[in-house]
């Protein structure tokens, strides 16, 4: 079980490294096709520097994830994991109330899955 929470973890870390990248740095591309209908197309530029600072708050939960992968011990390690694995789940299910609805199975669900996958493992050990 450890080995598919750590795999999950990987994969929502990989994934908040990607939207810190479309957020800040490809918001006017890659943001433009990913909120398709979602936020009127001559937004894209004026919010420019709001989803910058998305972008940074992804990256930093890309870093606590990546975080709890390389700590030693493992019981602190389970509770970093939990801990941002757990604000991603917010983070996806407020953006999808707010933003798209599609966030609450691209993001919220990967998320969940990892946490509920580190929590068997916790229970296991």
């Amino acid at each position: 079980m450890q080995t598919i929470a750590t795999t999950l973890t990987i994969l929502v870390a990989i994934e908040h490294l990607y939207i810190l990248y479309m957020e800040m740095f490809a918001w006017e591309t890659l943001g433009r096709k990913t909120f398709k209908g979602a936020l009127p197309d001559h937004m894209f530029t004026p919010t420019k520097t709001l989803a910058a600072n998305q972008g940074l708050y992804n990256g930093f939960l890309a870093a606590g994830l990546i975080w709890s992968l390389i700590i030693s011990d493992n019981i602190w390690s389970s509770n970093v994991a939990i801990f941002f694995l757990s604000c991603v789940v917010c983070a996806g299910i407020y953006g999808a109330a707010t933003a798209s609805k599609k966030i609450l199975i691209t993001q919220a669900l990967p998320a969940a899955l990892a946490l509920a996958a580190c929590l068997a493992a916790r229970c296991m050990n």
